[in-house]
């Protein structure tokens, strides 16, 4: 079941986070940068910031379990945005990546969205499953976040 997430689901999201980020990046940053960016990017202030700037967060259930989530922006009225697309690392390889995608894409389209984009590091294993999902590079960034670290992104869109 999919859901939408409130402030109150804060400590829910940031508990996958706490799961997911170091099995998803521990070989791909160093725990300095990971531990930096989980709390600029995780912090319960940050959160419900991005919820009022129009995030939209949704929880991923198996039965009474929270196994995942995404983050929807509608970034414009031709464009969606995939901020965050999480499973805890013991739900994946059982299709609930595809069936967040899906609803992301599902979510877009409802908003009048024509893409979906988003960006994901460049040596996360998780760029073969955007591509195989239809998904094409279309810019590479490295975006500074501060302390001397960057997101070393692909920029992936896909048409809806």
């Amino acid at each position: 079941m999919i859901a939408p997430a409130t402030t109150i689901d804060i400590p829910v999201l940031q508990g996958i986070v706490k799961t997911t980020w170091p099995a998803t990046y521990g070989k791909i940053l160093s725990n300095e940068q990971l531990n930096y960016m989980l709390d600029k990017i995780y912090a319960t202030d940050a959160l419900v910031e991005q919820m009022s700037q129009g995030h939209q967060f949704y929880l991923l259930k198996e039965g009474v379990e929270n196994i995942g989530f995404i983050d929807i922006e509608n970034t414009q009225k031709a464009k969606s945005k995939l901020h965050k697309l999480y499973l805890l690392p013991d739900h994946q390889g059982k299709n609930y990546g595809r069936l967040l995608l899906d609803f992301a894409i599902a979510t877009a389209k409802k908003n009048g969205s024509k893409i979906l984009q988003l960006n994901v590091n460049r040596y996360n294993s998780a760029l073969d499953f955007y591509k195989k999902m239809g998904f094409c590079i279309v810019e590479e960034v490295d975006i500074p976040i501060g302390h001397g670290y960057f997101m070393n992104d692909y920029v992936m869109e896909k048409a809806l």
